[in-house]
């Protein structure tokens, strides 16, 4: 009798906190509403991925007790995703990547439609023609095919890299993945700039050397001349900026 007194008082506890959450839930929709609503809505994309990734931070920063912190951030996101949907039509272009599809899921939400493209190419120009809010690349790497290094002919001057995926790094190589879209991204308050340099010939150490701060992700090396793509707090004049970031959150899931 004992165990199911137990039982019972711990059900109607979880029953208890189950309301109250969904109270906080429906409360946080009116002020998302009222926000959409209001003149003081931001122009632009309904996507802050910025102030997303500030919640996030804040989030973690004070998360304590057997919840996983990928949990958390999981629920958050989902929640970010309700929060999109009540704003507006929002789609993401996806390349066929049967895995760069699963990652788009777990960041923008299971109910957030996806766009299959048949290439990179194709998911940047849905993005560009109006048929995606964003698209999700591969991150860029060492050694990879040039029909894959979509950074090195990326038109800056129409989109923007806006997310680095995942939010949540796990300290291990992960898939990565660049969110890419039309409108900037508002700032996260720590946050890297990604950027591309052509100059003439020289090695990632002398790169890394005139540019301290900044990390070389790819340097490659072309007809006597080298193509980098580097990610720092600000960009160097001459470079081409291709977008700006909020900082990864390393540590355990």
């Amino acid at each position: 009798m004992a165990d199911t007194e137990t039982l019972a008082g711990v059900r109607a506890e979880l029953d208890a906190l189950d309301d109250g959450m969904h109270a906080l839930l429906m409360r946080r929709a009116d002020a998302v509403a009222r926000l959409a609503a209001s003149a003081a809505k931001p122009s632009g994309t309904v996507l802050r991925p910025g102030r997303e990734a500030a919640i996030l931070r804040r989030l973690l920063r004070r998360h304590e007790g057997s919840l996983p912190r990928a949990a958390l951030v999981r629920i958050w996101r989902e929640i970010f995703a309700a929060s999109v949907a009540q704003q507006g039509g929002f789609s993401v272009a996806v390349p066929p990547d049967p895995a760069l599809a699963r990652l788009a899921a777990e960041h923008f939400g299971t109910g957030t439609a996806l766009r299959p493209q048949p290439s990179l190419a194709a998911a940047l120009s849905a993005v560009a023609g109006g048929g995606a809010a964003a698209a999700l690349l591969p991150w860029p790497r060492d050694g990879e095919a040039e029909e894959e290094a979509w950074w090195t002919r990326f038109d800056a001057q129409q989109l923007q890299v806006i997310a680095r995926l995942p939010f949540l790094h796990p300290g291990e190589p992960p898939l990565e993945a660049a969110v890419v879209a039309l409108n900037p991204a508002d700032s996260s308050g720590e946050d890297r700039v990604l950027f591309r340099l052509e100059a003439p010939e020289e090695s990632r150490a002398a790169l890394a050397a005139r540019h301290p701060g900044a990390r070389v992700l790819i340097a490659r090396r072309e007809a006597g001349r080298t193509r980098a793509l580097l990610e720092a707090e600000t960009a160097p004049p001459g470079a081409t900026v291709l977008g700006r970031y909020a900082l990864p959150e390393r540590g355990a899931a």
